[in-house]
Formats: C-alpha cells, sequence, structure tokens
C-alpha cells in the first residue's frame, strides 16, 4: 500500500509537471487584458496555492508568502497533484472507468472540483464568473494533461514493475 501511495505522489508530480509546461505556453499567448482581469479575479492577485499560502500566513500574522513564486506555494501546488494523484494510483484499478481517456476523465474530475468548486468555496479563487473564459479554459486543459501525464506515469511504473523478475527486490 505503501509503495502504491508513493508512486501515484509521484505520478501526480510527473503530472503537475506536465500541467505547468502546456497551462505556461498557453499563458503567455494570452493577451494583457485577459490577464489583468484573471489578475484581478484572483485573491490577493495570486494563482491558487500562493493565495492559500498567503491566506494561511495572513492569519498567522506574518508576512511570509506575499512574494510570487515563493517555496511555500510551489509546495501546495505540487501537493494540489500529489495527493490526488495518491488517491487515483489506489481507485484506478478498482474503478477503471476512472482511467477513461487514458487519464483525461480524472484530469477532468481535478479540474471541477479544485478550481471550480474548492478554490472558491476555500477562498483562495474567485468566483468563476470573475475570470475569462480563457483562464477556464486553460485550467481544464492543463488538468486533462495533468490527468493523462499521471495515468501514463502510473503505467509506466506498472510496465516497469511486470517486468522486473519474480523475487526481484530492487524497489
Amino acid at each position: 500500500m505503501r509503495t502504491t501511495a508513493a508512486r501515484g505522489a509521484a505520478a501526480g508530480a510527473v503530472g503537475v509537471l506536465a500541467m505547468d509546461v502546456v497551462t505556461w505556453a498557453m499563458y503567455r499567448r494570452e493577451s494583457r487584458l485577459d490577464l489583468l482581469r484573471e489578475k484581478r479575479a484572483r485573491r490577493y492577485g495570486k494563482d491558487t496555492a500562493h493565495a492559500m499560502v498567503r491566506r494561511l500566513t495572513r492569519a498567522a500574522g506574518s508576512r511570509a508568502g506575499a512574494t510570487e513564486p515563493n517555496a511555500a506555494g510551489i509546495a501546495v501546488h505540487y501537493g494540489l497533484g500529489m495527493g490526488p494523484g495518491l488517491l487515483y494510483a489506489h481507485q484506478r484499478h478498482q474503478h477503471p472507468w476512472l482511467r477513461a481517456g487514458s487519464g483525461a476523465l480524472y484530469g477532468l474530475l481535478l479540474s471541477i472540483v479544485n478550481d471550480e468548486i474548492a478554490a472558491p468555496l476555500l477562498r483562495v479563487a474567485g468566483p468563476p464568473g470573475a475570470y475569462p473564459v480563457k483562464a477556464h479554459v486553460r485550467g481544464l486543459v492543463g488538468h486533462l494533461v495533468l490527468g493523462m501525464a499521471t495515468e501514463a506515469a502510473l503505467n509506466a511504473i506498472d510496465d516497469r514493475k511486470a517486468a522486473q523478475p519474480a523475487g526481484d527486490t530492487a524497489e
């Protein structure tokens, strides 16, 4: 069970990295007007992970987390992919429908739960209607990539594990 958790967390980190590559490429191509509207919609003018850190540090009476990027915000960002990746690794064989679209369904579910429901409810993102449509599309595409990269990483780990000779304790 612990190895599945570690594999899921590692695959989730791979997913976050893949998502970042795609979403940053999309972000750089957006209009200044859309980017300004998005910045105004954000809590503290920050992405969700950095806003979460800023909110917690403000509650503690600290100015830590005021700048972006910062190590805590990046850690939260990766944690938001690694935690669900851990759960996904445990559930994907028991519920094969979660793997639909080579992990795209998993990414879609993360996008809806994280970006559209949890972040606004936790007040680390503005209301969904405050963001330009392009921000929602970018988030959705990024999460689809995250899901597919997480699934691909887990498949690669599964293939490697299956290829090991019986009795091999190299793990």
